[in-house]
């Protein structure tokens, strides 16, 4: 849609600025005026694209994966001044799911904000996901949200205003189904979609259910099954299954409130929900502030499915190896396959609460948990006395799996830059090799891509240079071969070029390079080219080492 008259009005002012009256960096007119007629500053969009709008392909990370890892905050929290407050019963300096404030009467404030980038597609779900990840703080304190504030996200110029309005809606109903109220908001024109609320709930007196008083001999109970991150990035990767989509879909978007109001009637000492700390960082929280210790047993510990799959496939987000970091000077793991701990770490998005109380309470509790129709509820371990390590985790085989387990198919990621093999010069391939693997036609077509697509001037020069660069890492110098070879398997890494790597992996074999070397360099070419990068590796890797057999 144009409006001329506007535009006009808005155009006259921005060339007598000199600039965009919208972006000072922008000239007027700006390209988007130049490629498309349009004048976004005076609110003219294109029409909405046709076809249903993927919200997770508008985001970097999805979910609860989006906040900031537990020990960057750590620090910057410290560095913050502290005015304490009478007032303040339950506040920063307690690290609880909410804050509780004393207004001088029967009922206490409870307080809370969570907003996070969209995790799955449907924005209506999105929205249902986001409202209920965000109350479920003040049901982790045994509370009862009565009103929130939302705080929205959108790039309003990009993505049609209706699906801003389905992410609303599902947020709305979402609130209502809780009993809460949406008394208003605020929004930002933001190039990443990120929603939530700033809810406030009431508490009779000090009845607030904290992450700090489990004791010894308690029961620990996890009511939602755990792996929607896992899931999450495989589907943003394409490689999730349906029914695993819709699982989790459901699971997020549930309520924790028939787990809170049945944690205070069977009187819980502790409670927590487990969102993007994880699993382990939740209940890292939860010992270390009630100066105990935990044992957890992976064997009961609910799952879904193909969350674990997604681990066997080494599918795994960035958020795990942040939580792994922030979390794991605590954790001891025995017995069992140490790698399965990823499902551990992996950040929840709307997770389950983390109850600790007596055991025969614990046990009237899921079967209560059940009757409601909450069949993803398990007792998972218990509470210790202090112990040199904080959690112990005994590694068994996960026997409490939710849904159908698979194993999601890993599928090369294409680049989008050049392979430096796309058009290897004649006198020899990139990577200096004559062998007739590394000059073939196929083999110089990576991921699929096509060596009759054309190439730009300049990633045809970028090309050329690399090849040149592998080259000479062949050549004799001053830096040793050993070195030059850890540098060619770097950038065959970062360049995502099969022929290269399986090459160089070979030959730093025949040197007598052993696989931990190739995997300490595989993991600092990881640090630049990200979880591709590293995915990418890990099948050339696979590959050389079945052939070797």
């Amino acid at each position: 849609m144009r409006y001329p008259e506007k535009r006009k009005i808005v155009m006259k002012r921005s060339i007598a600025l000199g600039h965009c009256v919208c972006n000072p960096k922008q000239p007027c007119p700006c390209d988007i005026f130049r490629t498309q007629d349009l004048c976004p500053c005076a609110g003219e969009r294109p029409d909405p694209v046709p076809g249903e709008v993927k919200l997770t392909r508008h985001v970097r990370k999805a979910g609860c994966a989006s906040k900031i890892g537990r020990s960057d905050l750590g620090k910057v929290l410290e560095a913050l001044p502290s005015y304490p407050d009478p007032r303040v019963l339950v506040g920063i300096a307690a690290g609880d799911d909410a804050g509780v404030f004393d207004i001088g009467g029967p009922l206490n404030l409870v307080q809370t904000v969570d907003v996070f980038s969209p995790v799955v597609d449907d924005p209506y779900t999105y929205g249902r996901i986001c409202a209920a990840n965000s109350v479920s703080d003040i049901y982790a304190m045994g509370a009862r949200p009565v009103c929130a504030l939302s705080v929205v996200g959108f790039p309003i110029e990009s993505l049609p205003r209706e699906t801003l309005i389905e992410i609303l809606r599902g947020g709305i109903d979402a609130m209502h189904d809780a009993g809460v109220s949406v008394i208003g908001g605020h929004s930002i024109n933001d190039e990443e979609i990120k929603f939530g609320f700033a809810v406030t709930g009431l508490i009779e007196g000090s009845g607030s259910v904290t992450n700090s008083g489990a004791r010894p001999g308690d029961a620990l109970v996890l009511t939602k099954p755990i792996g929607t991150g896992l899931i999450s990035f495989a589907m943003q990767l394409g490689v999730a299954s349906d029914e695993a989509i819709d699982l989790i879909g459901q699971s997020m978007a549930a309520l924790n409130r028939d787990a809170s109001e049945l944690m205070v009637r069977f009187g819980a000492h502790a409670c927590t929900d487990v969102t993007g700390f994880s699993l382990l960082g939740h209940l890292t929280e939860m010992v270390r502030h009630s100066g105990v210790s935990a044992r957890i047993d992976m064997a009961r510990i609910p799952l879904f499915a193909e969350a674990f799959g997604c681990v066997r496939q080494e599918i795994i987000p960035g958020a795990v190896e942040r939580n792994r970091e922030s979390f794991a000077d605590g954790v001891k793991v025995t017995g069992g396959d140490g790698a399965l701990i990823d499902l551990l770490y992996d950040a929840q998005t709307s997770g389950g609460l983390l109850v600790a109380l007596e055991p025969e309470k614990a046990a009237a509790y899921v079967e209560a948990m059940h009757q409601r129709g909450h069949e993803g509820v398990a007792i998972i371990g218990e509470i210790v006395e202090a112990q040199d390590w904080r959690i112990e985790v005994a590694m068994n085989e996960p026997g409490n799996l939710i849904g159908t387990y698979r194993l999601p198919e890993r599928r090369a990621v294409v680049q989008e830059s050049f392979s430096c093999c796309d058009h290897p010069p004649e006198e020899a391939s990139c990577c200096g090799a004559d062998s007739e693997e590394a000059t073939s036609s196929n083999a110089h077509t990576p991921f699929g891509i096509s060596k009759e697509e054309p190439m730009s001037s300049t990633s045809k020069i970028s090309s050329e240079a690399f090849q040149q660069l592998m080259k000479v890492s062949g050549e004799g110098g001053l830096v040793d071969a050993k070195t030059k070879k850890f540098v060619a398997i770097a950038l065959s890494i970062g360049q995502h070029c099969e022929p290269c790597l399986k090459h160089h992996l070979q030959s730093a074999l025949q040197q007598g390079i052993s696989w931990d070397e190739i995997e300490e360099i595989a993991w600092e070419a990881t640090s630049f080219t990200g979880c591709t990068g590293r995915m990418f590796y890990q099948d050339v890797a696979r590959a050389v080492k079945a052939a070797a057999k």
